[in-house]
């Protein structure tokens, strides 16, 4: 077995492929602008304001409201509105991606699946423009269809590095990927944050929010040419088998029938690796999705502070990104993912004792996510390349999707749980610790050579 290359560049595959690899990159930076500006910072804070204006109308926006919405008759508190509306989004992505996983791997060139989802992710993300007053219920109806959108374009992107990467290539692949998308978001909200901050030109906070999420959804739009025409040659080297006369979305639904069980009885290590992700990305998931809301309504702090911070973490995990792919270059990638998951349970820890409106421990408690947070999403999506079967990429990314960014429930759903239950959100997320320990339990347990081996793989150097 060869050492692997000490640098992308001396690999013959990276030199080979680099054609796709180089627009595949700005995927990451093109989505990070939806999953950052929208999803982490602006989404949480201003839908849970036009929840508490529908329920307590006239009341300040800054007081708690303890008056429920209804949905289909059941009660809904309007601080757990925005953790509930994630979790339906994610239940809804984990019926309609692994349909849409099964049908891209039948497709001849992926990357034009992948624009028809981003920009139909845009254009529902752009419509965030139109949410004002009480009107929840188009904010969260939205939200959902630019999740969903997002998820199906993230299937068809991450099997995409299966095709462009040899094994030996993915970690640093995957964590440049990772790496751009973290300076794209940031840019981006940098300029939101002086937009939100400043309020030029008579701007209430409402408009510049709105402003700010619109222009999110043209980044999302404008940049996802790159990689759509960038890749739009690429194709399929092995596809699953269409019997005649099946449709490619017939022989997808006839192939779903034995995914589960297929995963189950030849690829079991695969399988673990899975409910050992689903439990820890939940956790990531929930941390990035709530800590604004956290931040408003726990800590106090205003919407420009909160900017800021996430602005800081975005910088501060663009070099995580890169650090974490330089230490599984030496120890591997699965050694790196289950030390950060220790970093992680000790940061949540931190979170429930950072004081109302102090704000350097919550600026330290920052620096520490940026530095884990992006090594431990792109190694982790480079980790599951190697796991996944030939052919199949799509529909076991599918899979994978549905717990990744964005999309977690467990982890929301226990959120905003505990919170109704408590109205404190400190107790929201200790709460999220359990995600970190059963992840890291599972991950260890996981056998990655043998599941390599299962999938019919070649084996990288590390591990």
């Amino acid at each position: 077995m060869s050492s692997a290359p000490a640098d992308l560049a001396d690999s013959p595959d990276y030199a080979a492929n680099v054609k796709y690899i180089r627009p595949w990159y700005w995927y990451d930076w093109a989505n990070s602008a939806f999953v950052t500006t929208i999803g982490t910072v602006l989404y949480g804070p201003y839908i849970t304001t036009i929840a508490k204006a529908a329920a307590c109308p006239g009341q300040d926006s800054d007081l708690e409201c303890t008056t429920n919405l209804s949905v289909l008759g059941i009660p809904i508190a309007p601080g757990s509105l925005a953790p509930y509306t994630t979790t339906f989004a994610t239940i809804l992505s984990a019926i309609v991606l692994i349909f849409v996983g099964a049908i891209v791997d039948r497709m001849d060139r992926p990357a034009r699946f992948l624009g028809l989802c981003a920009w139909g992710g845009a254009l529902s993300a752009a419509g965030l423009f139109l949410v004002t007053g009480t009107n929840w219920q188009l904010g969260a109806m939205l939200m959902i269809l630019a999740t969903v959108f997002l998820g199906s374009s993230l299937v068809t992107y991450d099997s995409i590095l299966n095709l462009i990467a040899h094994p030996d290539d993915r970690d640093r692949v995957s964590s440049r990927g990772w790496a751009l998308g973290y300076l794209g978001g940031g840019l981006l909200l940098a300029a939101n944050l002086v937009l939100v901050t400043m309020k030029p030109f008579g701007l209430s906070t409402g408009m510049a929010v709105r402003i700010s999420m619109l222009s999110a959804a043209l980044w999302w739009a404008i940049f996802a040419i790159i990689p759509v025409r960038g890749m739009w040659e690429l194709r399929h080297r092995d596809k699953p088998p269409v019997a005649p006369g099946e449709s490619a979305v017939g022989g997808s639904l006839a192939q779903l029938s034995n995914t589960f069980g297929d995963l189950r009885r030849h690829h079991p290590q695969t399988l673990l690796f899975l409910f050992a992700y689903l439990f820890y990305n939940d956790g990531i998931q929930t941390v990035i999705a709530s800590s604004s809301l956290y931040g408003a309504e726990e800590l106090k702090f205003e919407q420009s502070q909160l900017i800021a911070l996430i602005l800081l973490v975005q910088f501060v995990a663009f070099g995580g990104a890169l650090l974490f792919g330089r230490v599984a270059a030496r120890v591997g990638a699965s050694k790196t993912v289950l030390g950060s998951l220790v970093l992680w349970t000790f940061i949540v820890a931190a979170a429930y004792f950072v004081p109302e409106k102090a704000f350097l421990p919550f600026i330290a408690l920052g620096v520490a996510i940026g530095i884990v947070l992006g090594g431990s999403q792109a190694l982790s999506r480079s980790l599951y390349s190697q796991l996944v079967p030939r052919a199949r990429e799509a529909e076991y990314f599918a899979l994978y999707q549905a717990m990744e960014r964005g999309t977690s429930w467990f982890g929301t759903l226990l959120f905003g749980v505990v919170y109704q239950l408590t109205h404190t959100y400190r107790l929201a997320i200790i709460a999220l610790i359990v995600f970190f320990v059963l992840g890291g339990v599972l991950l260890a347990r996981v056998d990655f050579r043998e599941g390599i081996r299962q999938a019919g793989n070649e084996q990288p150097v590390l591990v």
